[in-house]
């Protein structure tokens, strides 16, 4: 059967101080929709929704946000959230999930989604999910890749060229990866229509994964056999702990991706031809916000008198912030924190946390 896990293990540091360390970027209420402001995890969910029944999909997130998941996510089913005790990277985290749905269902399909997209139309990313997952009852063994249509020659992003065609329409083997480009290159892969968008998600067989990691990365594999192997609940749970700090921490991409690339054929590119957002900064987060005809991004009791390109947000209901003649800055309140910096400058948000956690300790993260 056809399942999906969504990973939703992030912090989300560079959307501090918003988002914390107990509270994570993917399960704030930022993302804007015709029912009301919702969380990106809950979006990610409904989103799944369109292709796959409830308890065909599951959730893959740090042990502390646990509670809050199934608060987010009342239709998740009981057995099908999977806890990381520690972050091992994504390779680890990938085959925890892989490992926990191939033991409920040994001929699982797995498709592995993030929480942090913002996908649109839900209608066509549901349209290119089934036919990756159709890729595979062409080529069993493959491992599927989702790679976005560009729109721009962006240098944030890993990029996928097209290979050969497969037997299914919309599908083309991978022939190769390639790392964020700078701008001559990534103008120079959109000019030749041959390159789509890394986006991280994947779709293959459960167990093509675990055998991957069992070629690639033996000791993973081992340990995550030692984990399904123990009776679900505590004896499980003690398992995992003991276990999965040791793991080799590595991702997806370098476990599996990157081996299996260099055997024709072995990896394929399905088109998703959506509007994509991956909200992984403020300047990205402020397309799922309002904007007024100056181009400023708010949300919250905000005020902006003479000012253009800003992006401000207040998570505090009873704190207005006010900006006169203030342009092309991120403004974000909250009850401890109040971060301003230019947005050129927002990529730097993850080292300005750094330096608050030397200064001030953890307490604001």
């Amino acid at each position: 059967m056809r399942h999906a896990v969504i990973m939703a293990g992030g912090s989300g540091t560079r959307l501090w101080p918003l988002s914390r360390a107990e509270r994570p970027k993917q399960l704030l209420d930022v993302v804007a929709g015709a029912d009301g402001v919702h969380s990106l995890l809950a979006e990610a969910f409904v989103r799944l929704r369109a292709v796959l029944p409830a308890d065909r999909i599951w959730v893959c997130t740090a042990a502390r946000y646990g509670d809050q998941v199934r608060a987010a996510l009342p239709e998740l089913g009981a057995d099908r959230l999977i806890l990381e005790p520690v972050a091992r990277d994504t390779a680890n985290a990938v085959g925890l999930a892989a490992a926990l749905v191939a033991h409920a269902d040994p001929d699982a399909e797995l498709a592995v989604v993030s929480a942090d997209h913002v996908i649109r139309p839900v209608e066509r990313f549901a349209a290119t999910l089934t036919t990756a997952f159709d890729a595979l009852a062409v080529r069993p063994d493959a491992l599927v890749t989702l790679g976005i249509t560009p729109t721009s020659p962006a240098t944030g992003f890993g990029y996928v060229q097209r290979g050969a065609p497969t037997e299914v329409p919309g599908v083309a083997e991978a022939a190769a990866f390639r790392e964020k480009p700078d701008r001559a290159t990534a103008e120079a892969y959109l000019a030749s229509g041959e390159y789509l968008w890394n986006s991280g998600m994947f779709v293959w067989r459960a167990q093509t994964v675990l055998d991957a990691l069992a070629d690639h990365l033996p000791a993973t594999a081992d340990g995550l056999r030692r984990i399904v192997a123990a009776a679900p609940g505590t004896d499980r749970d003690a398992v995992l702990a003991e276990v999965f700090p040791t793991l080799q921490k590595i991702s997806v991409d370098y476990a599996v991706l990157e081996p299996a690339a260099s055997e024709p054929g072995r990896v394929l590119v399905a088109d998703l031809d959506v509007d994509w957002l991956d909200v992984g900064s403020w300047p990205a987060l402020a397309h799922t916000l309002d904007r007024d005809d100056a181009g400023n991004a708010v949300r919250g009791l905000t005020v902006v008198l003479d000012g253009s390109g800003n992006i401000v947000l207040s998570d505090d209901p009873s704190h207005v912030v006010a900006l006169v003649g203030v342009h092309d800055s991120v403004v974000v309140h909250t009850a401890d924190v109040t971060l301003v910096c230019p947005v050129t400058d927002a990529e730097r948000v993850k080292q300005l946390l750094a330096a608050v956690e030397e200064r001030h300790g953890s307490r604001y993260s």
